[in-house]
């Protein structure tokens, strides 16, 4: 698991975009490491959060940043009628299956990424009313938002993690290796 992200081949823009990310998830991978499902589906705050409902929330909202940037639907479809359900494992669902997934999602994400003649291309952001009408955004932008997306959520699972059992993202890395 990535825990530094190493300089890029000079001129390698999406091959440093896509460590970054890789980073990232590391961290919310991390988070989970020696827990039960049950453990991960603690909310030890007064927040709706638990370890295992960011897994599934960020595999998702991959899934689907990725998806619509294809010009395809997101392989869930959310709305105010099912939001919650992003966050909290379903019936049969395990962290497990969720970082199985979510695995594939990456794989899926930087092979596309890989793929695109130009980080300057664009697709349409989605007409959801917390959007601008009629936006187009880049690549470029696709990757950045999901960084900062992820980023955001690994901070949630450290602060959750260390709620749970005062272990920190670092002092799980020798667990990911054993």
């Amino acid at each position: 698991m990535v825990t530094h992200v190493r300089p890029e081949a000079y001129g390698d823009e999406r091959g440093a975009l896509l460590s970054f990310l890789a980073e990232q998830r590391g961290g919310i991978r991390r988070s989970v490491l020696g827990l039960t499902d049950e453990q991960a589906s603690t909310r030890p705050s007064a927040s709706e959060l638990s370890l295992a409902g960011l897994v599934k929330h960020v595999a998702e909202t991959e899934q689907g940043w990725v998806a619509r940037a294809k010009g395809e639907p997101p392989a869930v479809k959310r709305d105010e009628s099912n939001w919650h359900e992003c966050f909290a494992l379903g019936d049969g669902e395990t962290v497990a299956q969720q970082l199985a997934y979510w695995e594939e999602v990456a794989a899926e994400t930087e092979a596309f990424i890989r793929s695109v003649p130009s980080l300057d291309d664009t697709f349409p952001l989605p007409n959801d009313p917390w959007f601008p009408p009629d936006e187009m955004v880049s690549m470029r932008w696709l990757v950045l938002h999901l960084i900062r997306e992820t980023a955001r959520h690994a901070g949630h699972a450290d602060i959750i993690r260390e709620s749970l059992d005062g272990r920190t993202a670092f002092e799980l890395v020798g667990l990911a290796e054993s």
